[in-house]
């Protein structure tokens, strides 16, 4: 088997690491929680979150991931055996492959949609719609929910949003998804510089309505209500960000550390990650989507913009607005050309778990890895692009895109600080690093970091667990969708973890 792939450079890797966090949740996600969450007041808990959660499993997952990578395992389920020979470890370790495929088979959907309407505002069909139940039509046709539609056209650009994944993966760490990042991320940044000043410097667009404007819509956003402090949920959305935000818990930041070389910098690189992810977030998130709507449509407006969710906020409200102001088209284009490269650059992160345990663990070459991740996971992609309207696309998110992720984040930091240890976790950390992590994080790694995860867990079970699993709240013609899709997670689970026990015996006998 040839050599592990390395990053080519430290720029590119902190640049991949950057583009697997910057993400749809970035532009459209934060910018709602903030908003429903106590605004100004919000990011008390979120950078507390992502001092105590978010920093300590930054740094956590950066060095087990190079620690594994030195054995030539690139995922958890072998890289969690090499931190604690115990025979059951590396099955829980499944989850951080599992989670992952289960994101990217709708996240890659949805990704395509901003494709879609990057060549719809083009053509100019996109800003051709004035009025917000118009544009809503047109998404649900586009998605094909309105009765009389079809996916045709939404599955085109699935097609080729797919292909240009497989064809980055299949082109290696360094000339696929260094490449891509190295170029994507400073144009992603760059369209969202742009973008935002465009929007800061809008001012009064409706005179009609002169208290409609930027410096309000700043205020509407980040004014704080000190008086949610008091709500646990306020603080739970914060974790939840963190996580979203941060891309931890998933197992993508693992797989990348791997191809780093033992005495690579991986207190510096995580910080730097973080803070470029940190950056994208709270400064440019937090200056096109809100203010731009409240300057449009008003506070009542944008309340209920907010309230609609990410994918309102993003295909409806934003186009109706870039209607509204002089070169509407160029700035749409920008709009959804930045979402899009920010959701391709996690994609292809979400895919690298995979694609590295088959590679390592079966001893193929890259490009039969690749192939056979894209073939499988094309078929998975299916159920949530022809049953989107049946709930499947929201209980995928859930299991995978949330409780995983704390699951497996909790089972990593355990690992890692506990049962590794905490002196010889602050050595792997330290090696190579040019920074010193202030002391006071040991007692956080250990101590409030798991405690704050096992928080989060606990007051799930406690208040939604028995509701989430008897499927409350679930309309009954979608009951059969949500059964149907919950085995078929449990059996996707089921095979990842059979194929991980034939690869540890076939390692054992080699």
């Amino acid at each position: 088997m040839a050599e592990r792939e390395k990053w080519g450079t430290k720029l590119g890797v902190i640049m991949a690491v950057a583009g697997s966090a910057v993400g749809l949740g970035n532009f459209l996600r934060f910018p709602v929680q903030a908003t429903q969450n106590g605004g100004g007041a919000f990011m008390i808990p979120y950078f507390i979150s992502f001092l105590l959660l978010g920093i300590p499993l930054m740094w956590i997952e950066w060095a087990i991931g190079r620690y594994g990578g030195l054995f030539g395992h690139g995922s958890a389920p072998f890289i969690f055996d090499r931190l604690w020979k115990n025979r059951a470890l590396k099955y829980l370790g499944v989850i951080g492959v599992f989670g992952p495929i289960v994101i990217f088979i709708y996240y890659t959907y949805i990704e395509s949609w901003l494709l879609g309407y990057a060549f719809f505002a083009v053509t100019g069909k996109l800003l051709a719609y004035t009025t917000p139940e118009s544009m809503k039509a047109f998404l649900l046709s586009y998605q094909g929910l309105n009765p009389g539609s079809n996916l045709w056209t939404a599955y085109i650009f699935f097609l080729i949003t797919f292909g240009i994944n497989f064809w980055i993966l299949y082109r290696g760490i360094k000339g696929g998804i260094e490449w891509l990042c190295r170029w994507a991320m400073p144009i992603l940044f760059g369209f969202a510089v742009l973008i935002a000043v465009r929007v800061l410097t809008l001012m009064v667009p409706d005179p009609a309505h002169p208290t409609w404007n930027i410096l309000n819509g700043l205020g509407f956003l980040w004014n704080p209500d000190f008086s949610v402090l008091g709500n646990s949920k306020v603080w739970l959305a914060a974790a939840g960000q963190i996580f979203f935000t941060l891309s931890v818990g998933i197992g993508a930041i693992l797989t990348y550390a791997s191809y780093l070389s033992h005495g690579d910098d991986v207190v510096l690189s995580g910080l730097t990650a973080g803070a470029t992810n940190e950056f994208a977030e709270v400064i440019l998130g937090g200056s096109i989507v809100i203010p731009a709507a409240f300057a449009f449509l008003g506070p009542m407006g944008a309340a209920q913009a907010a309230g609609s969710g990410a994918f309102n906020l993003g295909f409806v409200t934003m186009p109706l607005i870039f209607g509204r102001i002089p070169l509407g088209e160029v700035f749409a284009l920008l709009w959804f050309l930045l979402l899009f490269l920010a959701g391709l650059t996690s994609s292809v992160s979400l895919a690298e778990p995979a694609v590295a345990f088959v590679r390592d663990e079966f001893k193929l070459d890259r490009k039969k890895a690749v192939t056979i991740f894209t073939l499988v996971t094309f078929v998975l992609c299916q159920p949530a692009i022809l049953f989107l309207g049946r709930g499947v696309v929201d209980e995928l998110d859930f299991w995978g895109g949330t409780f995983c992720l704390v699951v497996f984040a909790l089972i990593e930091t355990i690992l890692f600080v506990w049962i590794f240890g905490m002196d010889k976790a602050w050595e792997e950390m330290h090696r190579g690093a040019e920074l010193t992590i202030p002391k006071f994080y040991r007692f956080v790694m250990k101590y409030i970091t798991p405690a704050f995860l096992i928080f989060i867990l606990g007051f799930w079970f406690i208040q939604q667990a028995l509701p989430t699993i008897l499927m409350k709240g679930v309309a009954s013609q979608n009951s059969p969708y949500i059964l149907g899709t919950r085995l078929g997670l449990i059996a996707l689970f089921l095979i990842i973890a059979i194929l991980v026990r034939i690869a540890y015996y076939r390692r054992k006998t080699a």
